[in-house]
């Protein structure tokens, strides 16, 4: 049974690594040690979302990350699904489409007005997983600056 478990403080070493293989596929930059103080300050602030891990009979078989941000187009407060991950040995198993369902129904509870979210182009599987699941391609384009 899928069961999503509010990530807690005690929790942050079990996320870390999971993480890590995350951030690996596409090769982006990952330090445990900013990632371990990026985890406490986003748990001592609720303002600034909501993580949960993914569990199939206790066992972790994933992680799923809502930030979220204020906005006037949609009016009121909108979530960026910042981080979704399964590990590859869950992969195909139904746990990508629970979690969507889990969080659209978070959204609810939330008072969510949309939810975005981005994909790497190369990655099809999530793409498909996405659009399956009542998901749309935005035809807007993301655009970052980084500030120094």
């Amino acid at each position: 049974m899928t069961t999503f478990k509010p990530l807690c403080f005690a929790d942050i070493d079990q996320i870390l690594p999971l993480m890590e293989e995350f951030y690996a596929i596409d090769q982006y930059p990952f330090q445990i040690e900013t990632s371990k103080k990026l985890f406490n300050q986003f748990l001592e602030d609720e303002n600034l979302g909501k993580a949960w891990l993914i569990l199939n009979e206790n066992e972790i078989v994933g992680y799923v990350i809502f930030t979220f941000v204020f906005s006037f187009e949609y009016q009121g407060k909108i979530a960026f699904l910042d981080e979704l991950y399964i590990k590859n040995t869950a992969q195909g198993k139904g746990f990508g489409k629970q979690t969507l369902r889990f969080i659209r129904q978070e959204a609810h509870k939330l008072s969510l007005k949309i939810i975005y979210l981005e994909v790497e182009p190369h990655n099809h599987a999530a793409q498909k997983l996405y659009i399956a699941n009542d998901f749309e391609v935005h035809k807007r384009k993301l655009f970052k600056h980084t500030v120094k």
